[in-house]
């Protein structure tokens, strides 16, 4: 994959994407990083538009408040798996797919969106305790947690899995820099695997929405101003279209935000 694949006029013009209220009807959709900022919103989203989710987090408060939320609004009940990523065994895993398994039977999509920067630090001062848990939270949970859901994707007739990406290879990022490229690196690796023609299809998308107004955000940037970039919620659009079946053709679909 180039610079060529990457659609940021594509991604400008689905932050404004919508679809009926059916559109992920009937679709059991995993979802990663699901109890604040973009994971949440994204969640709601997904909910609205009918999808039956399993939502991941460590933060089983957040999970249970963003619960009484979807269940406001009437939609179908998630299923609850507090999980730490920093930490998951493959015991864990098998856990977590077996819940699925005995629940649902498949898995039609599969969010890789749980994220954790650590700290902004500069290179020759990086702990190596953070660089353990950026990569297990970014690298090692995304890549054993697709790898164990691949048999439940495999049952279903339209599989996708999908990654929210972000480019950080500048100063002071560290290891979430180069966690964040190699799932770039996972996209091309399993978009080559799963084809079209191939024996158990999926399809593969990566979302980089730059600089949103995260908890996480605010927590690095504490300096800046309220509406200084887009909230969670102004970015859903792009994920809503990846998830669904009119992104079929195309994968693996990648999406841009412009550089600001």
């Amino acid at each position: 994959m180039d610079s060529s694949d990457w659609g940021a006029a594509d991604y400008g013009r689905l932050l404004s994407y919508d679809a009926g209220a059916d559109l992920l009807a009937g679709r059991i959709i995993l979802l990663s990083g699901a109890s604040q900022g973009i994971g949440r919103a994204v969640a709601l989203r997904y909910a609205r538009h009918g999808a039956q989710l399993v939502l991941l987090d460590w933060d089983r408060a957040g999970l249970e408040s963003l619960n009484e939320e979807m269940a406001s609004l009437g939609t179908v009940e998630p299923l609850l798996c507090p999980a730490d990523l920093s930490g998951i065994t493959i015991a864990g895993l098998r856990e977590i797919t077996g819940r699925i398994d005995e629940r649902f039977g498949r898995l039609d999509g599969l969010l890789n969106n749980a994220a954790w920067i650590g700290a902004l630090t500069p290179f020759e001062h990086y702990p190596p305790a953070t660089w353990t848990k950026v990569m297990n939270i970014n690298l090692a949970a995304p890549f054993f947690l697709t790898q164990w859901c691949m048999p439940l994707l495999h049952k279903s007739p339209d599989p996708v899995v999908g990654f929210s990406l972000h480019a950080a290879d500048r100063a002071f990022w560290g290891g979430f820099a180069m966690a964040k490229a190699a799932q770039e690196a996972l996209i091309g690796v399993l978009a080559d695997e799963y084809h079209a023609s191939s024996a158990h299809p999926v399809r593969v998308f990566g979302i980089d929405t730059g600089a949103i107004m995260t908890p996480g955000r605010r927590l690095h940037y504490p300096g800046e101003a309220a509406g200084t970039h887009p909230s969670p919620d102004e970015v859903t659009g792009p994920y809503l279209y990846a998830m669904g079946p009119q992104a079929r053709e195309r994968s693996p679909l990648l999406l841009r935000a412009a550089a600001r």
